[in-house]
């Protein structure tokens, strides 16, 4: 009998077999599809990149007030200047009480009342802000301005008389009650409910960016003529 055949090199043949060695493209291109994974994992969420726009827009408004004001010094009443100071960039028709279409939700024609920022718009902008107060300024949240007395009583006006102007009626939703075995998924629906409600809209996104914009025109301009920006401000 025939001594049987040796082969070298291993293993061959089922599972065993050795899988042929990769070429340097396709090396390249697992590198190209971990990098743009890693890429997509450091991009910032829409809220977050909203957050931050919102939060370099109030402290260029600080920089801008009349005397410049810092973010140790700013309280509820420079919050609430700064909601009024946004109103000139809103896109919502508030009704006067002269005017015949006040209280009319779908009115067949125009006017000339002021277009203002939307109570919604304003609402989700303060809890951006809220958020981006404690992770910049550390500060405890007791001493957050944007969680005053006065920015609250601001925002419940706002929504009262905009509610009678556009005859809307803003509902607050109802709170289901959970039994007590069920607390732990209560904190996760509060949780994810907080995310949705200070999630940004398109209205409150370009509405801040026009407001950026103009901040910085405005910044440029005070540089130019100083006499002129003071006007402006005041």
């Amino acid at each position: 009998m025939e001594p049987a055949a040796q082969v070298s090199g291993g293993d061959v043949g089922g599972d065993g077999a050795t899988p042929p060695p990769r070429s340097q493209p396709q090396e390249q291109q697992e590198q190209q599809e971990q990098q743009q994974q890693q890429q997509q994992q450091q991009k910032p969420s829409r809220y977050e990149s909203q957050k931050r726009r919102d939060w370099n827009t109030f402290i260029q408004y600080l920089t801008n007030h009349k005397p410049p004001l810092t973010v140790a010094r700013c309280s509820g009443a420079h919050v609430v200047e700064f909601l009024k100071y946004l109103d000139q960039f809103g896109k919502t028709k508030v009704h006067a009480h002269g005017c015949t279409y006040f209280g009319h939700p779908s009115p067949s024609g125009p006017c000339e009342c002021p277009t203002k920022q939307a109570w919604g718009s304003l609402d989700a902008l303060i809890g951006r802000l809220r958020a981006a107060y404690e992770e910049n300024d550390g500060g405890r949240p007791d001493s957050n301005p944007f969680g005053a007395k006065a920015v609250k009583s601001h925002l419940r006006e706002v929504r009262e008389s905009q509610a009678k102007a556009r005859g809307v009626a803003y509902k607050k939703k109802k709170r289901k009650r959970r039994l007590p075995s069920a607390v732990g998924e209560e904190g996760c629906s509060r949780g994810v409910a907080g995310t949705a409600a200070t999630a940004p809209t398109t209205t409150i996104a370009m509405a801040t960016a026009e407001v950026a914009s103009v901040s910085a025109s405005s910044a440029s301009a005070a540089a130019s003529d100083p006499a002129g920006s003071s006007t402006s401000a005041s």
